[in-house]
């Protein structure tokens, strides 16, 4: 039996994202801990969607970001390419951002994983996967 996905996925990972410049392995390592993590938020025998994606990322680095935020863009969305969503052409929107310590940041009304992420000690990334609707704009 198939089940769609209900939107939004959110996952929380913790530790620091690979780069795209990584090695292949390490980023095939981050990969499957995206799926893993991206897995125990899904229904039994889901299949993925079709419809237009959104991606939300929030990297939250313990120190100064070494590197640039957009490397580790592309490891992220292969990992959830068919497995959340069937194709990355499928992904309208990209919003990506990084919360270096010491700067000061307001949320309004974060969603119970996004203010678990906000809380949270270390290096970590939330991942926010949701439908995309037509002429929806930030």
């Amino acid at each position: 039996m198939s089940v769609e996905i209900e939107f939004p996925v959110e996952v929380v990972l913790h530790g620091v994202p690979v780069s795209l410049q990584a090695s292949a392995q390490s980023r095939e390592r981050w990969k499957e801990r995206i799926r893993t993590a991206a897995r125990a938020k899904l229904p039994e025998g889901w299949f993925a969607a079709e419809a237009p994606i959104k991606v939300t990322i929030y990297y939250f680095p313990d120190a100064p970001m070494q590197g640039d935020i957009d490397n580790i863009v592309k490891p992220i969305l292969d990992s959830l390419s068919r497995f959340v969503y069937v194709d990355d052409v499928q992904v309208e929107r990209v919003w990506v951002q990084k919360f270096e310590p010491g700067r000061l940041f307001t949320f309004r009304g974060p969603s119970p994983h996004l203010a678990a992420a906000i809380d949270t000690e270390g290096p970590r990334v939330y991942l926010h996967v949701d439908l995309s609707h037509v002429g929806e704009v930030p």
